[in-house]
Protein backbone atom coordinates (compact mmCIF):
# COMPACT_ATOMS: atom_id res chain seq x y z
CA UNK A 1 0.00 0.00 0.00
CA UNK A 2 2.96 2.13 0.87
CA UNK A 3 4.86 1.69 -2.15
CA UNK A 4 1.84 2.43 -4.31
CA UNK A 5 0.77 5.61 -2.87
CA UNK A 6 4.72 6.85 -3.31
CA UNK A 7 4.47 5.42 -6.63
CA UNK A 8 1.06 7.78 -7.36
CA UNK A 9 2.56 10.56 -5.95
CA UNK A 10 5.77 10.62 -8.35
CA UNK A 11 3.37 10.00 -11.15
CA UNK A 12 1.22 12.97 -10.45
CA UNK A 13 4.73 15.38 -9.64
CA UNK A 14 6.13 14.12 -13.29
CA UNK A 15 2.59 14.93 -14.99
CA UNK A 16 2.48 18.28 -13.39
CA UNK A 17 5.97 19.20 -14.52
CA UNK A 18 5.39 17.91 -17.95
CA UNK A 19 2.34 20.23 -17.32
CA UNK A 20 4.65 22.68 -16.31
CA UNK A 21 7.08 22.70 -19.30
CA UNK A 22 4.25 22.19 -22.21
CA UNK A 23 3.17 25.70 -20.50
CA UNK A 24 6.39 26.84 -20.70
CA UNK A 25 6.90 25.93 -23.99
CA UNK A 26 4.01 27.63 -25.62
CA UNK A 27 4.99 30.92 -23.22
CA UNK A 28 8.19 31.59 -25.29
CA UNK A 29 8.67 34.62 -26.53
CA UNK A 30 8.54 35.45 -30.42
CA UNK A 31 11.13 36.99 -32.17
CA UNK A 32 11.58 40.79 -32.03
CA UNK A 33 13.67 41.89 -34.77
CA UNK A 34 13.41 45.59 -35.06
CA UNK A 35 11.33 48.82 -35.27
CA UNK A 36 8.99 49.10 -37.84
CA UNK A 37 7.60 52.46 -38.18
CA UNK A 38 7.67 55.55 -35.68
CA UNK A 39 4.15 57.50 -35.77
CA UNK A 40 4.57 61.06 -34.87
CA UNK A 41 2.12 63.67 -33.83
CA UNK A 42 2.09 67.36 -35.94
CA UNK A 43 -0.35 70.29 -35.62
CA UNK A 44 -0.46 70.09 -39.32
CA UNK A 45 0.88 67.04 -41.54
CA UNK A 46 0.81 68.56 -44.84
CA UNK A 47 3.10 71.28 -43.96
CA UNK A 48 5.49 68.72 -42.46
CA UNK A 49 5.73 67.45 -45.97
CA UNK A 50 8.39 70.09 -47.32
CA UNK A 51 10.73 68.43 -44.69
CA UNK A 52 10.38 64.74 -45.04
CA UNK A 53 9.51 64.57 -48.59
CA UNK A 54 12.25 67.54 -50.01
CA UNK A 55 14.85 67.57 -47.06
CA UNK A 56 15.25 63.84 -46.36
CA UNK A 57 13.74 62.66 -50.03
CA UNK A 58 11.33 60.45 -48.50
CA UNK A 59 8.43 59.26 -50.74
CA UNK A 60 5.07 59.72 -49.19
CA UNK A 61 2.25 56.85 -49.06
CA UNK A 62 -1.26 57.74 -48.37
CA UNK A 63 -2.20 54.34 -48.14
CA UNK A 64 -0.59 51.28 -47.57
CA UNK A 65 1.39 51.44 -44.21
CA UNK A 66 0.94 49.09 -41.22
CA UNK A 67 -1.63 50.40 -39.41
CA UNK A 68 -3.01 52.70 -42.20
CA UNK A 69 -1.64 55.57 -40.74
CA UNK A 70 -1.84 58.47 -43.31
CA UNK A 71 0.23 60.03 -44.40
CA UNK A 72 3.76 58.15 -44.16
CA UNK A 73 7.10 58.33 -45.59
CA UNK A 74 9.21 55.15 -46.80
CA UNK A 75 11.98 54.41 -45.69
CA UNK A 76 12.67 51.02 -47.11
CA UNK A 77 10.07 48.18 -47.81
CA UNK A 78 9.68 47.61 -44.10
CA UNK A 79 10.53 50.85 -42.41
CA UNK A 80 8.13 54.37 -42.51
CA UNK A 81 7.58 57.20 -40.35
CA UNK A 82 4.42 57.91 -39.97
CA UNK A 83 2.34 61.47 -39.03
CA UNK A 84 -0.67 61.99 -37.21
CA UNK A 85 -2.79 65.21 -37.07
CA UNK A 86 -2.70 66.57 -33.37
CA UNK A 87 -4.05 69.83 -32.57
CA UNK A 88 -0.87 72.26 -31.50
CA UNK A 89 0.33 71.82 -27.90
CA UNK A 90 -2.29 69.03 -27.29
CA UNK A 91 0.69 66.20 -27.61
CA UNK A 92 3.51 67.94 -25.98
CA UNK A 93 6.13 65.15 -26.06
CA UNK A 94 5.10 64.14 -30.14
CA UNK A 95 5.69 60.67 -30.10
CA UNK A 96 2.93 58.70 -31.07
CA UNK A 97 3.50 55.31 -31.25
CA UNK A 98 6.12 52.76 -31.79
CA UNK A 99 5.99 49.50 -33.60
CA UNK A 100 7.64 46.82 -33.42
CA UNK A 101 8.10 43.94 -36.42
CA UNK A 102 7.98 40.19 -35.19
CA UNK A 103 7.15 37.23 -37.23
CA UNK A 104 4.56 35.96 -35.20
CA UNK A 105 1.85 38.46 -33.82
CA UNK A 106 -0.47 36.10 -32.51
CA UNK A 107 1.71 34.34 -30.14
CA UNK A 108 3.35 37.67 -29.25
CA UNK A 109 -0.17 38.47 -27.90
CA UNK A 110 -0.41 35.35 -25.74
CA UNK A 111 2.93 35.78 -24.70
CA UNK A 112 2.18 39.18 -23.33
CA UNK A 113 -1.69 38.65 -21.79
CA UNK A 114 0.08 35.07 -19.94
CA UNK A 115 2.27 38.00 -18.27
CA UNK A 116 -0.70 39.96 -17.57
CA UNK A 117 -0.22 42.81 -20.19
CA UNK A 118 -3.89 44.07 -21.36
CA UNK A 119 -3.45 43.76 -25.28
CA UNK A 120 -5.87 45.10 -27.58
CA UNK A 121 -7.44 42.75 -30.45
CA UNK A 122 -5.47 41.96 -34.07
CA UNK A 123 -5.93 44.06 -36.68
CA UNK A 124 -5.39 42.77 -40.42
CA UNK A 125 -4.86 45.81 -43.15
CA UNK A 126 -6.04 45.87 -46.15
CA UNK A 127 -2.49 45.09 -47.46
CA UNK A 128 -1.94 42.01 -45.62
CA UNK A 129 -0.38 43.41 -42.66
CA UNK A 130 -1.58 42.01 -39.13
CA UNK A 131 -0.86 44.21 -35.73
CA UNK A 132 -2.07 44.97 -32.40
CA UNK A 133 -0.70 47.70 -29.57
CA UNK A 134 -0.30 47.34 -26.30
CA UNK A 135 0.49 50.65 -24.21
CA UNK A 136 3.81 50.92 -22.22
CA UNK A 137 4.34 51.34 -18.55
CA UNK A 138 4.14 55.07 -19.51
CA UNK A 139 1.48 55.06 -21.97
CA UNK A 140 3.12 55.41 -24.93
CA UNK A 141 0.96 52.77 -27.70
CA UNK A 142 3.10 49.93 -29.10
CA UNK A 143 2.51 47.85 -31.99
CA UNK A 144 3.40 44.59 -32.74
CA UNK A 145 3.60 44.45 -36.75
CA UNK A 146 3.59 41.14 -38.58
CA UNK A 147 3.68 42.40 -42.27
CA UNK A 148 3.22 40.09 -45.22
CA UNK A 149 6.02 39.24 -47.90
CA UNK A 150 7.74 42.87 -48.59
CA UNK A 151 7.23 44.53 -51.99
CA UNK A 152 10.61 45.66 -53.05
CA UNK A 153 11.06 49.08 -53.02
CA UNK A 154 14.15 51.43 -54.53
CA UNK A 155 15.19 54.83 -52.63
CA UNK A 156 15.15 57.83 -54.65
CA UNK A 157 19.07 59.25 -55.17
CA UNK A 158 17.96 62.05 -52.58
CA UNK A 159 16.84 59.72 -50.12
CA UNK A 160 19.36 60.39 -47.26
CA UNK A 161 18.74 57.76 -45.37
CA UNK A 162 17.23 54.41 -45.92
CA UNK A 163 17.24 52.96 -41.75
CA UNK A 164 15.67 54.11 -38.89
CA UNK A 165 17.98 52.80 -35.90
CA UNK A 166 16.74 53.69 -32.66
CA UNK A 167 13.33 56.21 -31.09
CA UNK A 168 13.77 57.99 -28.18
CA UNK A 169 11.67 58.65 -25.80
CA UNK A 170 11.50 60.42 -22.34
CA UNK A 171 11.40 57.55 -19.12
CA UNK A 172 10.42 59.01 -15.60
CA UNK A 173 10.81 55.84 -14.20
CA UNK A 174 13.15 53.77 -15.67
CA UNK A 175 12.51 50.68 -13.37
CA UNK A 176 8.67 50.58 -14.59
CA UNK A 177 10.36 50.63 -18.26
CA UNK A 178 12.76 48.35 -17.97
CA UNK A 179 10.29 45.38 -16.45
CA UNK A 180 8.32 46.19 -19.65
CA UNK A 181 11.00 45.97 -22.37
CA UNK A 182 13.64 43.98 -20.45
CA UNK A 183 11.96 41.71 -18.07
CA UNK A 184 8.98 40.81 -20.08
CA UNK A 185 10.56 41.73 -23.70
CA UNK A 186 14.08 40.37 -23.55
CA UNK A 187 15.85 44.04 -24.79
CA UNK A 188 18.87 44.87 -23.42
CA UNK A 189 21.41 47.58 -22.79
CA UNK A 190 23.57 48.45 -26.30
CA UNK A 191 25.07 51.40 -24.08
CA UNK A 192 24.24 54.02 -21.88
CA UNK A 193 26.07 57.25 -21.23
CA UNK A 194 25.57 60.93 -20.02
CA UNK A 195 27.07 64.31 -20.48
CA UNK A 196 29.23 63.19 -17.97
CA UNK A 197 31.37 60.40 -17.23
CA UNK A 198 29.97 60.01 -13.64
CA UNK A 199 26.14 60.31 -15.52
CA UNK A 200 23.54 58.14 -16.91
CA UNK A 201 21.53 60.32 -19.10
CA UNK A 202 20.99 57.83 -21.74
CA UNK A 203 20.01 53.83 -21.88
CA UNK A 204 20.06 52.34 -24.90
CA UNK A 205 17.92 49.61 -24.94
CA UNK A 206 18.62 47.00 -28.20
CA UNK A 207 15.87 44.57 -29.60
CA UNK A 208 16.29 41.17 -28.39
CA UNK A 209 16.52 39.68 -31.86
CA UNK A 210 18.05 43.16 -33.98
CA UNK A 211 20.10 46.17 -33.90
CA UNK A 212 17.42 48.59 -33.40
CA UNK A 213 17.05 50.49 -30.76
CA UNK A 214 14.68 52.47 -27.90
CA UNK A 215 16.32 55.37 -25.96
CA UNK A 216 15.50 56.27 -22.31
CA UNK A 217 15.96 59.90 -22.07
CA UNK A 218 16.58 60.02 -18.03
CA UNK A 219 16.91 63.25 -15.76
CA UNK A 220 14.12 65.23 -18.27
CA UNK A 221 12.34 67.80 -15.84
CA UNK A 222 8.55 67.45 -15.52
CA UNK A 223 8.05 71.00 -16.56
CA UNK A 224 10.18 70.80 -19.49
CA UNK A 225 9.26 73.22 -22.31
CA UNK A 226 8.43 71.81 -25.44
CA UNK A 227 11.88 72.66 -27.28
CA UNK A 228 13.44 70.17 -24.47
CA UNK A 229 10.34 67.39 -25.00
CA UNK A 230 11.13 67.71 -29.16
CA UNK A 231 14.65 66.85 -28.53
CA UNK A 232 14.35 64.35 -26.07
CA UNK A 233 11.39 62.14 -27.54
CA UNK A 234 13.24 61.54 -31.34
CA UNK A 235 13.92 59.54 -34.09
CA UNK A 236 17.40 58.85 -35.49
CA UNK A 237 18.25 57.90 -39.19
CA UNK A 238 21.16 55.62 -39.85
CA UNK A 239 23.94 56.67 -42.66
CA UNK A 240 27.23 55.55 -43.61
CA UNK A 241 28.91 59.07 -44.01
CA UNK A 242 27.57 61.49 -41.94
CA UNK A 243 29.13 64.37 -44.07
CA UNK A 244 27.75 63.02 -47.56
CA UNK A 245 24.62 63.47 -45.66
CA UNK A 246 24.73 66.39 -44.54
CA UNK A 247 26.03 66.96 -48.17
CA UNK A 248 22.47 65.33 -49.37
CA UNK A 249 20.33 67.33 -46.97
CA UNK A 250 21.82 70.72 -48.19
CA UNK A 251 21.38 69.69 -51.87
CA UNK A 252 17.63 68.65 -51.34
CA UNK A 253 17.51 72.51 -49.82
CA UNK A 254 18.35 72.11 -45.62
CA UNK A 255 19.65 75.10 -44.69
CA UNK A 256 20.28 74.62 -40.71
CA UNK A 257 23.66 75.53 -39.40
CA UNK A 258 24.31 72.77 -36.84
CA UNK A 259 27.49 70.66 -37.89
CA UNK A 260 28.21 67.09 -37.52
CA UNK A 261 29.79 66.20 -34.32
CA UNK A 262 30.68 62.94 -32.17
CA UNK A 263 28.58 62.27 -29.76
CA UNK A 264 29.56 60.81 -26.24
CA UNK A 265 28.69 57.07 -27.93
CA UNK A 266 31.70 57.70 -30.43
CA UNK A 267 29.17 57.81 -33.36
CA UNK A 268 29.30 60.71 -35.92
CA UNK A 269 25.77 62.32 -35.77
CA UNK A 270 24.01 65.63 -37.39
CA UNK A 271 20.95 66.88 -35.79
CA UNK A 272 17.38 68.34 -37.98
CA UNK A 273 13.99 69.51 -36.71
CA UNK A 274 11.00 68.94 -38.32
CA UNK A 275 7.99 71.85 -38.73
CA UNK A 276 6.86 70.64 -35.43
CA UNK A 277 9.93 70.42 -33.62
CA UNK A 278 10.63 66.64 -32.67
CA UNK A 279 14.44 66.17 -33.95
CA UNK A 280 15.79 63.73 -36.57
CA UNK A 281 19.04 62.66 -35.85
CA UNK A 282 21.82 61.43 -38.37
CA UNK A 283 24.12 58.54 -37.09
CA UNK A 284 26.76 56.46 -38.34
CA UNK A 285 26.22 52.98 -38.02
CA UNK A 286 29.67 52.12 -36.32
CA UNK A 287 31.68 54.39 -33.80
CA UNK A 288 34.45 56.05 -34.64
CA UNK A 289 36.32 56.57 -31.56
CA UNK A 290 35.58 54.45 -27.98
CA UNK A 291 32.62 55.99 -26.30
CA UNK A 292 32.21 57.33 -23.06
CA UNK A 293 31.15 55.55 -19.91
CA UNK A 294 30.14 52.37 -21.23
CA UNK A 295 31.48 49.73 -23.82
CA UNK A 296 28.77 48.37 -27.06
CA UNK A 297 27.42 45.35 -25.91
CA UNK A 298 25.71 44.12 -28.92
CA UNK A 299 26.22 44.69 -32.46
CA UNK A 300 25.53 47.97 -34.71
CA UNK A 301 22.79 48.78 -37.10
CA UNK A 302 23.75 47.99 -40.59
CA UNK A 303 23.02 50.13 -44.02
Amino acid sequence: MRRTLITLILSLVALHFAVFLSGQEQLLRPPITGITYVRLWSADPHTAVGFYSKILGLISRDAGCPGMVRPCYILSEHQQIALAEGASGSHANLLAEIAFATADVGGMRRYLQAHNIPVNAVTRDFNGTIHFSVQDPEGLPITFVQAPAHRQFAAPTNQVSTRLIHAGLIVPDRAAEDKFYKDILGFHVYWHGGMKDDETNWVDMQVPDGTDWLEYMLNVPANADKHTLGVMNHIALGVPDIHAAEQQLRTNGWNGTEQPKIGRDGKWQLNLYDPDGTRVELMEFTPVQKPCCSDYTGPHPKP
